[in-house]
C-alpha cells in the first residue's frame, strides 16, 4: 500500500503562492501578446497567414530545445486542422534532412533568442533556395529577426522561472501563437468536422465525430406502426424489437408520433389495450438527421432526458434508430 504524505499547511501555502505567481506572469504576458496583435504584430500576422495559404508547398516547423517541442506540438497542430505540415530538427538538417524542405514550402522558425546556433544552416538554406520563412522571436534585431520574410515579434517577457533560465512564459507564448496561426487557417479554409474526423479516426475524437448513419439500427430493426394500431398489438411490437420505444409513422411513412415506456404509464388503465396506438403516443418526437455527429446525438438525448432517437430523412420518413447504449458502445462520451 502506497505510503499516505500529509501535507504540512505552511508547506502547501508557499507552492500555492508559487503557482500563483507563475500563472499570474504568465497570464500578464499573454494579455501583452493579445493586445499588441493591435499592432505591428496584427499586420505580420496576417501576411503569415496569406504566405501560408497561397504557398504551393508544406509548412516546415522548426526549432531548438524547449521551443523544438513548441514546434513539434504547432506543426501536429496545423497537420491535424487541415495545413500540411511537419517537423524538422535542426540539429539534423545539416546532416541530411534539410532534404525535407522543398522550394515551395514555407518555414517558421522558432527562437526565443534569435541566436540559437543550430538553426543556421536552415536559414542559409532558405535563402539559398528562396524558401519563405516565418519568424517567432521576441527579439526584432537578431539573426533570426533580421532573416525572417515575415517576423512575428513576441513579447519580450520576463520568463516565471524564478532564477529566469527556464524557459516558461516564453515557450507559452510561442506556443499560443501557433495555436493562433493554426486556428485562423482553419477557418479561412472553412475546415469542417467532418475533415477534422479524416485525421482523428480514432480514440473518442473519432468516436464522437462518427455519423450516426454509420452505426444506427436500420429495417427491418425498427419499430414502427400506424396511429390505428390496437394497443395490443403495439406493445407485442415493441417488446420484440426492445428500443423501448416505437415509432408511430402516418400513410406516407413520416414520423408523427412516438410511443415509450412513460408513455405507458401515463395512461396505465383496464381498458389499455384497446386504445389505438395514436390515442397514447407523444406527438412531435425528437429526431435527428443521418449526418447528425455521435458527439450532437448524445448531447441531445442527455439534454431532452430520454435513451432512443429516431433517424429521419429530409421528408421525415424513419431510416433509423440510435439508443444511447449504442452511443456508449462507440465510446462516444
Amino acid at each position: 500500500m502506497a505510503k499516505v504524505i500529509e501535507l504540512e499547511p505552511d508547506g502547501m501555502k508557499a507552492w500555492i503562492a508559487s503557482a500563483k505567481r507563475t500563472l499570474g506572469i504568465e497570464s500578464e504576458a499573454m494579455a501583452r501578446l493579445i493586445a499588441d496583435l493591435d499592432g505591428p504584430l496584427g499586420r505580420a500576422f496576417g501576411e503569415a497567414i496569406r504566405l501560408i495559404k497561397t504557398a504551393l508547398g508544406r509548412v516546415a516547423v522548426t526549432g531548438m530545445g524547449k521551443s523544438g517541442h513548441i514546434a513539434r506540438k504547432i506543426a501536429a497542430t496545423l497537420a491535424s486542422t487541415g495545413t500540411p505540415a511537419f517537423f524538422v530538427h535542426p540539429a539534423e538538417a545539416g546532416h541530411g534532412d534539410l532534404g525535407m524542405i522543398g522550394r515551395d514550402d514555407v518555414i517558421i522558425m522558432i527562437s526565443n533568442s534569435g541566436e540559437t546556433a543550430e538553426l543556421r544552416a536552415i536559414l542559409d538554406y532558405a535563402k539559398r533556395f528562396d524558401v519563405k520563412i516565418i519568424g517567432l522571436t521576441c527579439r526584432a534585431d537578431s539573426t533570426l529577426g533580421g532573416h525572417s520574410d515575415v517576423l512575428l515579434c513576441l513579447p519580450d517577457a520576463r520568463e516565471a522561472c524564478p532564477i529566469g533560465m527556464a524557459p516558461t512564459t516564453s515557450t507559452l507564448l510561442q506556443l499560443a501563437m501557433g495555436d493562433a496561426l493554426a486556428l485562423a487557417l482553419l477557418e479561412e479554409r472553412g475546415f469542417n468536422a467532418a475533415q477534422f474526423k479524416a485525421f482523428h479516426p480514432g480514440g473518442l475524437l473519432g468516436a464522437a465525430l462518427t455519423h450516426v448513419k454509420t452505426f444506427m439500427h436500420k429495417q427491418p430493426r425498427l419499430p414502427l406502426v400506424a396511429p390505428e394500431t390496437p394497443m395490443a398489438e403495439a406493445l407485442v411490437i415493441m417488446t420484440q424489437k426492445s428500443f423501448g420505444c416505437l415509432g408511430v409513422v402516418d400513410e406516407g411513412g413520416r414520423l408523427i408520433g412516438i410511443l415509450t415506456d412513460g408513455d405507458l404509464r401515463r395512461h396505465m388503465s383496464r381498458d389499455l389495450i384497446d386504445l389505438a396506438t395514436a390515442d397514447v403516443m407523444t406527438g412531435t418526437p425528437h429526431t435527428i438527421g443521418p449526418e447528425t455527429l455521435a458527439s450532437e446525438a448524445l448531447e441531445h438525448l442527455n439534454s431532452s432526458n430520454i435513451t432512443s432517437l429516431f433517424v429521419v430523412d429530409g421528408e421525415g420518413r424513419p431510416v433509423g434508430l440510435v439508443h444511447v447504449h449504442d452511443l456508449l458502445r462507440q465510446g462516444v462520451r
